[in-house]
């Protein structure tokens, strides 16, 4: 047998083909969990639902971490800030 020569593909391995920047289409979009079927109803006396979308310091988190669409992250944000001036959270 005779000893074949590789060619390696200017120096780069699979991890660095890797990416954090990849395009759009390469990603993963999850699904809204306020939207559907069986999903909770926001409400500013619904306080166990409203911890979940508050960080530690009190602040609202973005629609970006949690995934929430834009219309249900307007109501969650404007629940938050109701059940605020009640004192619930």
């Amino acid at each position: 047998m005779k000893n074949k020569k590789f060619k390696k593909s200017s120096g780069q391995n699979n991890f660095t083909k890797l990416s954090v920047f990849q395009n759009q289409k390469f990603r993963f979009k999850k699904k809204c969990p306020l939207s559907g079927k069986g999903a909770p109803k926001i409400d500013y006396k619904n306080v166990r639902l409203l911890k979940k979308y508050v960080s530690e310091n009190g602040k609202i988190l973005p629609s970006r971490i949690t995934s929430v669409s834009l219309k249900k992250q307007r109501e969650l944000s404007l629940s938050i800030k109701r059940a605020r001036n009640l004192a619930l959270i």
